[in-house]
């Protein structure tokens, strides 16, 4: 029984410290990937989801933009 608690206890106390170390980072800053979708012949054109350009009637491409959220603003 004692055998099983500690190894309990170690597991635990191990996740904790890998949760801990993993989430931290220097400038507190989180980077998420939005994708929008655009027109290859008119960048103007973006829109949230795949279709068709409303200009010329092209299929949209997939653009990743990186939004960048700074936590230590909040």
């Amino acid at each position: 029984m004692k055998k099983a608690i500690l190894i309990l206890v170690f597991a635990v106390s191990t996740a904790m410290v890998f949760n801990a170390c993993s989430g931290s980072s220097a400038d507190k800053t989180e980077q998420t990937a939005k994708v929008e979708y655009t027109c290859s012949m008119h960048p103007e054109v973006l829109q949230d989801k795949p279709g068709k350009c409303p200009k010329c009637g092209m299929e949209l491409i997939e653009k990743k933009t990186e939004e960048v959220k700074d936590s230590t603003k909040m």
